[in-house]
């Protein structure tokens, strides 16, 4: 087979429902390179039919397929245009990178504070073994 006999690969092809256009994209948008993530949306709107999005949106169908290739330069208005006339939003949530930091930045904090009360919550009548080791000296002298 020549190379000139490759076809490129067509995501939009294989997006057979709203299910996988969801899954698609949140993908992409894990991944987080904004290029994948507006090729996907490309992808999508291609999947559902790119002239009833454009319509939805407000956006002329060739800008949309500019905008929404790896080589286009979508505004983020643009995108956010499209993920509305998709139906969809965006939700924030705090990265997994974020909270694994979270939990073990308290984790040393609260490691250090339990061994801080253990020192000052010692019983009266309580010292340390080089305490005892000078007492026993001095009683033998």
């Amino acid at each position: 087979m020549k190379i000139s006999e490759l076809v490129e690969f067509d995501a939009s092809k294989y997006l057979k429902d709203e299910n996988d256009c969801r899954l698609y994209l949140a993908q992409a948008f894990e991944g987080g390179d904004p290029v994948e993530i507006q090729a996907a949306l490309g992808d999508v709107a291609k999947a559902r039919g790119m002239t009833d999005l454009a319509r939805e949106s407000g956006v002329a169908r060739e800008a949309l397929y500019h905008a929404l290739s790896k080589k286009g330069n979508a505004e983020f208005a643009t995108i956010m245009k499209v993920i509305a006339a998709m139906g969809l939003h965006l939700t924030l949530k705090e990265s997994e990178t974020v909270k694994k930091q979270v939990v073990k930045a308290k984790t040393a904090t609260s490691g250090a504070a339990t061994k801080k009360a253990r020192s000052v919550a010692k019983p009266e009548g309580s010292s340390t073994s080089r305490s005892r080791t000078r007492s026993s000296r001095t009683a033998h002298a």
